[in-house]
């Protein structure tokens, strides 16, 4: 019943808006089209200063994970493995371009190793814990699923290392 009503007040917009033009002459309609084009281009803009970074990374890595040929994934698996590809990234671990010099993960700090596995350093986690949130990631990244996300797998599996070694 709701979308009935929605349609109504939106064509109802949609028709004095129609209307309007109509009895408006074709140089105050482009007055108005090129204030609204300069004014949402300065939005815009203001937009891509302030969360430009965060903005263009999202669609940029997951047009990325498309690339590397990952699927049945859903958004909330997406996102959890951006944000591990970012933590990866970060700490210059991880890069989408092979070229790039990599740093040698054989040294994962321990702080690198919870954020890897998504895990809060601060609470008490058992190793049931830690091999649950492996398990989890893994069964997204292993390389018998995807082949091109073994580098990933490798430092996953190194930081599940890490973790344990740390509660013994």
């Amino acid at each position: 019943m709701n979308i009935i009503i929605y349609t109504l007040i939106i064509l109802g917009i949609f028709y004095f808006l129609l209307k309007l033009l109509v009895n408006t002459s074709s140089k105050k309609i482009s007055n108005y089209s090129r204030k609204i084009i300069i004014f949402g281009l300065i939005i815009f803009a203001l937009i891509l200063a302030v969360g430009g970074k965060f903005l263009l990374s999202v669609p940029l890595t997951l047009l990325s994970l498309a690339v590397v040929k990952l699927k049945g994934f859903s958004i909330i698996q997406l996102i959890g493995l951006f944000r591990l590809i970012q933590t990866l990234r970060n700490s210059g671990r991880f890069s989408f371009n092979k070229s790039q010099n990599i740093k040698n993960s054989s040294t994962l700090s321990l702080e690198e190793a919870y954020k890897i596995l998504n895990l809060d350093k601060n609470k008490k986690n058992t190793k049931n814990d830690v091999n649950k949130a492996y398990i989890k990631i893994q069964k997204k990244i292993h390389p018998d699923i995807s082949p091109e996300t073994a580098r990933l797998s490798a430092i996953v599996n190194e930081a599940k290392e890490v973790i344990l070694k740390n509660i013994s």
